[in-house]
């Protein structure tokens, strides 16, 4: 009875070990951003107020990876919005749990990676990844102009959807992305290539959207470069959205600059929609986002937003920004 004692005890340290090595795989992050100030829409009135994800929205997520042995690697990630502010899930009420993203994938070096479940847009990564004030919905007048002042369609991530990205070589990547239809009146599709070594950046994306009888179709095109002089960093987007739904038609031009100073980055970004129809919108935001570590930054931001034929838009704040 001892020596079966001590067998058991020892198979169930031993699936313990296993399943506590299994368990380590598994990470557990996400980013809190609050800020507190006064926000104002064209043609509406100021308020003042404590606001979540300014910068970046708020999220948790959770993500895995197991080694599958030649090259091969399996992969999920699970992310949920959150509203900080208020301790509530998603950037809105009614919301999906997961919609940050929601996939499972395989990857090897040679082949590249393929994700498959609710994964974000190539549109939205090139639209953060090129202008001084990357993903902030609160500041950011290339992210606003381009998700949400009703001009490209279909948000920042796609459900139902398979996205392929190809290896890097020598500093050239690309990838393509579909959204099934599954009844829902067409899909969604797109690709995007880019090139980035040493201090020059640049990228091209396409995308088509037409899944979803309540979402207008849109087709996108955006081009987008950067370069890092060292004492400043110079950003460029232009993009150009067709909406066969209104027969409208929309330009979006955006420049931006982001310069190291005391400990932080001085943040400037300008953008402007021209519209074939209705309003031109025209955006100015100028901020400062010093990095107390590696993992919490503060900033402050200043946003002039004016709207044709519309009262202007001024929005101010200070947050802090961590991310565990």
């Amino acid at each position: 009875m001892k020596t079966s004692n001590k067998i058991v005890a020892a198979a169930v340290l031993a699936l313990l070990g296993a399943a506590a090595q299994a368990q380590s795989s598994v990470s557990l992050y996400g980013l809190m951003d609050l800020s507190v100030g006064s926000f104002k829409a064209p043609g509406g009135k100021a308020i003042k107020k404590t606001e979540s994800g300014s910068m970046t929205t708020s999220f948790i997520g959770f993500s895995g990876r197991e080694d599958l042995g030649g090259g091969m690697t399996a992969s999920f990630a699970m992310e949920s919005f959150l509203l900080a502010d208020g301790g509530t899930a998603g950037r809105f009420n009614g919301d999906a749990m997961w919609a940050r993203s929601a996939f499972v994938a395989l990857s090897s070096k040679e082949l590249g990676t393929l994700k498959m479940g609710r994964n974000t847009t190539p549109l939205f990564v090139s639209t953060l990844s090129f202008n001084a004030f990357g993903d902030s919905f609160g500041f950011s007048p290339a992210i606003r102009h381009t998700f949400t002042s009703g001009t490209a369609t279909g948000d920042t991530g796609w459900s139902d959807s398979v996205h392929y990205i190809a290896p890097k070589i020598g500093g050239f990547s690309a990838g393509v992305i579909a959204a099934a239809g599954e009844g829902a009146g067409g899909r969604n599709w797109g690709a995007n290539a880019g090139y980035g070594a040493g201090a020059f950046a640049a990228s091209a994306v396409y995308q088509k959207v037409a899944k979803g009888a309540t979402v207008d179709d849109t087709e996108t095109m955006q081009l987008a470069a950067s370069y890092d002089f060292g004492a400043a960093k110079l950003f460029g987007q232009y993009s150009d959205v067709e909406n066969s739904t209104t027969k409208r038609d929309y330009k979006l031009t955006n420049v931006g600059v982001a310069v190291p100073m005391g400990g932080g980055k001085l943040l400037a970004q300008y953008g402007r929609i021209s519209a074939s129809a209705g309003a031109d919108r025209k955006t100015f935001t100028v901020g400062y986002d010093y990095f107390l570590s590696k993992r919490t930054d503060v900033y402050a931001a200043y946003m002039s937003d004016k709207l044709t034929g519309l009262s202007s838009g001024v929005s101010y704040g200070a947050g802090i920004r961590h991310r565990f």
